[in-house]
C-alpha cells in the first residue's frame, strides 16, 4: 500500500510562540550591553561588534516572526513524548506512486528549518523535475534538547547514539514504518551512522554530510581536533595556513561545548545578543561565503534559526550534547565490519577538504583513510561549491546525490 494511502497516526500541531515570549525578547535586545570590540574589524578576536549590532538592530526593529511562523506552519508538525523525550517534528507527505520514508537529521548548530530546502524536491520529485517513483514521505526531527523538542528534563544525558534509537522507535512503533531511509549532516550524520550500525536490517540505507567514526567523541581529548600533536615543521606554507584554520574553525567551538557547556549556557540563556553572537560564529565560519555570510543566509534566515533556539530556551541543553557523546561514549552493537552496515552515500564539500587535500583528491582520500572501512559506502560523492551546511547551501546537489543513493534501494 503507498504510504500516503495510509492514515498518518498522529494529529498535526501548528508551532506557535506566545507574545509574552517575543515582548521578552524585545525588552532584552533593547537592553543588550555592548562590550568594547577594539581592533576587531577583521575578525581575529571573533564576531565583530559592527555586524553583529546590525542584526541585532534588525532582529529588534524589522524582522517578523509571525511571518517565519507562517513559513514553518507551510508543513504539517507534530510534537510526540517517546519514553520521556519529547519529540517535535515536521512532516512533508510524499507525493508519488510509493514514497519512501526518509528521517533527516540535523546538527548544531542547526535546526530543524536547515532542511527547508529541500523538503519538497525530495517529497514531491515530480513538481521539480524529478521521477514521482522517486519520492519520499519527509520526517524532520528537531533533535531531542533542540527547539520544539525541549525542555528535556528526564534525559540529561542524550547524546547522539541515543537520539538513534529515539528516532528508530518514533520511524517503527510510533509511525509504523518497517522499513525507512535516513540522511542528516554534522551531528546528523553521527546519528544515522549509529542507525546505520545497529538498525541496518531495518534500513534502506543512509546519506550523509561526512564520514567520521562513531568514535569521534570517545577519549580523554575529544575536545581536541589534533590529538594534543603540535604542528609538523617543514609542512608546505598553504598546508601550515590550512591546519591553523580549521583550528580557528573548531578548535574553541569542541572545547567550549565539551568541557564547559552548562557554563556557557549561563550567558546564552539570558542574552539574545550573546547567544546570537556564539552561533553567529559558525555560520559565518563554517558556510561557504567568500567573506560575506549574507551570500548564504538574509538577515531573516540567520535570525529565524536564532529565533528557533531563543523562543525553546534550548541552547543550554542543545550545547550538552556534545559533552555527553564524550561521557556517555559510543560502544559496538556488533563486531561485524563494517561497523555502519546499511548502504552509504557520502557528499563532500571542498570548504571542508582536510589540509593539503584538494577537491579532486577528495573521495580518494577518504577510500585511503582510516574512516572508509567504518562504511558500506555505495555512493561517494564531492561538490566545489557549498559548505557545511550542505543540504541550505546546495540543495539541488544534496538532493541528487540523496536520490542516487537510493536508487534501487527503495523496495525489501
Amino acid at each position: 500500500m503507498p504510504t500516503t494511502d495510509r492514515p498518518f497516526p498522529l494529529e498535526p500541531t501548528p508551532v506557535h510562540v506566545p507574545d509574552e515570549i517575543l515582548d521578552d525578547l524585545r525588552r532584552r535586545l533593547e537592553l543588550t550591553r555592548w562590550p568594547d570590540d577594539v581592533g576587531n574589524e577583521d575578525r581575529y578576536y571573533g564576531v565583530d561588534a559592527v555586524y553583529l549590532r546590525e542584526l541585532v538592530e534588525h532582529w529588534r526593529t524589522g524582522y517578523d516572526w509571525r511571518k517565519a511562523e507562517a513559513a514553518i506552519n507551510a508543513y504539517e508538525h507534530y510534537h510526540v513524548d517517546i519514553d520521556g523525550v519529547p519529540v517535535h517534528f515536521m512532516r512533508r507527505p510524499g507525493t508519488g506512486p510509493d514514497p519512501t520514508p526518509l528521517i533527516l537529521t540535523h546538527g548544531w548548530p542547526w535546526t530543524f528549518w536547515h532542511w527547508s530546502k529541500v523538503v519538497d524536491p525530495l517529497a514531491d520529485p515530480a513538481a521539480h523535475g524529478g521521477d514521482p517513483a522517486e519520492a519520499f514521505d519527509v520526517i524532520v526531527p528537531s533533535l531531542p534538547g533542540f527547539g520544539f523538542s525541549s525542555p528535556l528534563p528526564r534525559h540529561p544525558g542524550m547524546n547522539f547514539w541515543k537520539v538513534a534509537d529515539v528516532w528508530h522507535t518514533l520511524m517503527t512503533d510510533v509511525l509504523g514504518h518497517r522499513r525507512y531511509a535516513a540522511a542528516g549532516c554534522d551531528v546528523g550524520a553521527l546519528v544515522c551512522g549509529q542507525l546505520g550500525h545497529k538498525y541496518a536490517g531495518e534500513l534502506y540505507g543512509i546519506h550523509i554530510g561526512s564520514g567520521q567514526k562513531l568514535t569521534m567523541f570517545n577519549g580523554d581529548r575529544a575536545w581536541d581536533l589534533s590529538g594534543g600533536r603540535p604542528i609538523p615543521d617543514g609542512l608546505p606554507a598553504h598546508v601550515h595556513a590550512r591546519v591553523v584554520e580549521l583550528d580557528r574553525r573548531f578548535a574553541a567551538h569542541l572545547a567550549a561545548h565539551v568541557l564547559g557547556p552548562s557554563t556557557l549556557a549561563y550567558g546564552l540563556t539570558d542574552s539574545p545578543a550573546g547567544m546570537l553572537a556564539w552561533i553567529l560564529e559558525r555560520w559565518i565560519k563554517w558556510s561557504a561565503n567568500d567573506g560575506d555570510v549574507e551570500t548564504v543566509f538574509t538577515k531573516d534566515d540567520l535570525l529565524t534559526h536564532a529565533m528557533i533556539y531563543w523562543v525553546t530556551n534550548s541552547i543550554g541543553t542543545s550545547i550538552r550534547t556534545y559533552a555527553n557523546n564524550n561521557r556517555y561514549p559510543w560502544t559496538p552493537s556488533h563486531d561485524r565490519w563494517p561497523r555502519v552496515e546499511a548502504p552509504t552515500g557520502i557528499t563532500f564539500v571542498a570548504h571542508e577538504n582536510p589540509p593539503g587535500v584538494t577537491t579532486a583528491d577528495r573521495v580518494q582520500h577518504f577510500l585511503d583513510s582510516d574512516r572508509a572501512p567504518w562504511y558500506n559506502h555505495v555512493n561517494l560523492t564531492v561538490h566545489e561549491r557549498g559548505g557545511h551546511f550542505i543540504p541550505w547551501e546546495i540543495p539541488e546537489e544534496w538532493v541528487d546525490d540523496l536520490r542516487r543513493t537510493f536508487r534501487g534501494r527503495r523496495h525489501d
